[in-house]
Formats: structure tokens, C-alpha cells, sequence
């Protein structure tokens, strides 16, 4: 499999973790990931200091606002700005939510799509819409959700079904995993065995809330736990390594404590690596 990037990477967000960043760039991080629309049209002392991280590093880009799943035609003035600012910066690497987020205007949420034959259908044209005005294949990650509208299929069949019809790729989302199994009650570890592993680009990890035993709310503000990383395993065991990213958007702690948890990330990563390359040369 050959992925865009590679190693352990991290969301690159405006404040001390940019200052940081640009002060002392850490050789343990791989690649960063930024939200286009974040960047896209930024001028000014901010745009160059965007430049220089674009020049000299590897960047992804995850969209928060395409709104894929969503009845209003899809902004292709904004598809056309994207194509153009992934060929100034290089990026070829793109992904966004398999989730919709507007309705006559921006809902500033990311909402589960209905898990039916015609959202199937009706998503699916809009990856290949898409994917035909940009040029190039997107990703799309598994979402968490909190209801499920509607449903006439299972979680696990709905987005297979998606990344089939559509022929797009797999940003596979881990604590989301995690997240819905406790929600909705499902085994994660059987859900992300029967993802598409030869689809997926690169992997997100992150922390979230528990409001309640069985409730737990994916907040990317806190630090990574046990069962999720210990989901990071069983998907490495799976599929084999691939890169991973770690998603921290709010409650950023100074980038020691940070770079604790992309250690992690490489640690994991770097285990099964050797004990692929074990494998291999036991059976040679």
C-alpha cells in the first residue's frame, strides 16, 4: 500500500502549537493536517507563515464544510478555490466527513446521514461530483454520531457501501470507532475489521468527553485513552501500519505534553513494523 504521508502526524492549529511548531519543528512528526477553509484566501503575515509550513512540510487536508451528505447543490465556486490552493501548496491529499452540515445555510455541526439505500446513492454522486471538479480522489472518515435517523441498514454497510459506489478512499477515524460502540452498542473490533483496509489513506486518534457509562462525546480535548489506543492495535493487526494523525482541537497543552502522545503514535507504529519485518524474514 502506498500512503500520501507517512509516520505519526498532527493538526496544525493557529495559537502556541503554531508558534511552536514554527520555532522548533519536532523531527518525530511525520506531517500536519489543516481544515481548508481555515487557509483558503489567507493573505498577510499569517498566509506567509502558512507558506513556509507548506514549503518545507508534508500537508493533508480534512474539510469541515463540503457537506457531502446535504440537499443543496455543492459550492463548486469553493470546489474550483480548493483545486487551486492544493496546487499552490502541493497538497494531494484530501478528505472530508461522510456527514452533512448544511441546510440553507451552515449548521456548524457535523449530522449523521440517514443509513439508507438513497443516501447511499444520493452521497455517492456527490464524492464523485466531487472528485471529478478537484481531479483527483478524496477520502471520507467515519463519523461519530449520536442518533441515527431513519436508519435502514447497519452503520458498518452504509459507509461500505459509500466508499464502493462512490470509489473514493478511507480516512478511518479510530476514536470514532470507539465512540459509537459505546453509544450504540456495537463491538468495535469487528466494525473496523470490516472496514476496507486497502482504501484507507491515513488514520485520525483523539481524545473525547464521557458524559455519562454510556454516553461519551467525541470532543478531541482531551488525552487519548486506554481502550482507544488499545483500538489502534487491533487496526494495525488488521490492516498494517499506516499513518495516523492525532486530532487535538481545544485544552491544547504546550507541545511537551503533546509530542507525549505522538511518541505514542510512532511507538505503536514502530512495533508493528518490526514485528511485520520479523514475519517476513521467519518465512523467507
Amino acid at each position: 500500500m502506498t500512503y500520501p504521508v507517512h509516520g505519526a502526524g498532527l493538526g496544525l492549529r493557529r495559537g502556541h502549537l503554531m508558534d511552536s511548531l514554527e520555532a522548533q519543528y519536532p523531527a518525530q512528526v511525520g506531517f500536519l493536517e489543516v481544515a481548508p477553509e481555515n487557509w483558503v484566501g489567507v493573505g498577510g503575515r499569517l498566509g506567509k507563515r502558512f507558506r513556509g509550513f507548506t514549503e518545507a512540510r508534508t500537508l493533508v487536508c480534512h474539510g469541515l464544510s463540503l457537506n457531502l451528505g446535504g440537499f443543496s447543490p455543492l459550492d463548486e465556486a469553493f470546489l474550483k478555490r480548493l483545486k487551486q490552493f492544493f496546487h499552490t501548496h502541493q497538497i494531494t491529499c484530501y478528505s472530508e466527513h461522510l456527514s452533512y452540515c448544511g441546510d440553507e445555510g451552515h449548521l456548524y455541526d457535523l449530522m449523521p446521514i440517514p443509513f439508507t439505500e438513497d443516501a447511499i446513492k444520493h452521497v455517492s454522486a456527490r464524492i464523485r461530483q466531487t472528485q471529478d471538479i478537484l481531479e483527483q480522489r478524496i477520502a471520507v472518515e467515519n463519523v461519530s454520531y449520536y442518533a441515527a435517523p431513519g436508519q435502514e441498514m447497519s452503520e458498518i454497510d452504509f459507509i461500505n457501501a459509500v466508499i464502493d459506489e462512490a470509489d473514493c478512499d478511507l480516512l478511518i477515524d479510530v476514536n470514532n470507532i470507539y465512540v459509537n460502540s459505546v453509544n450504540h452498542g456495537y463491538d468495535a473490533d469487528a466494525f473496523l475489521k470490516a472496514l476496507p483496509g486497502e482504501r484507507i489513506i491515513y488514520g485520525h486518534i483523539a481524545g473525547h468527553h464521557n458524559e455519562a457509562e454510556d454516553l461519551i462525546v467525541d470532543t478531541h480535548g482531551a488525552d487519548i485513552v486506554d481502550p482507544v489506543w488499545r483500538l489502534l492495535h487491533v487496526a494495525f493487526e488488521a490492516f498494517g501500519v499506516f499513518p495516523t494523525l492525532l486530532e487535538r482541537d481545544f485544552n491544547i497543552p504546550p507541545l511537551p505534553s503533546v509530542l507525549k502522545e505522538i511518541n505514542m503514535i510512532s511507538d505503536i507504529q514502530q512495533q508493528y513494523d518490526l514485528n511485520n519485518t520479523t514475519a517476513h524474514t521467519a518465512h523467507a
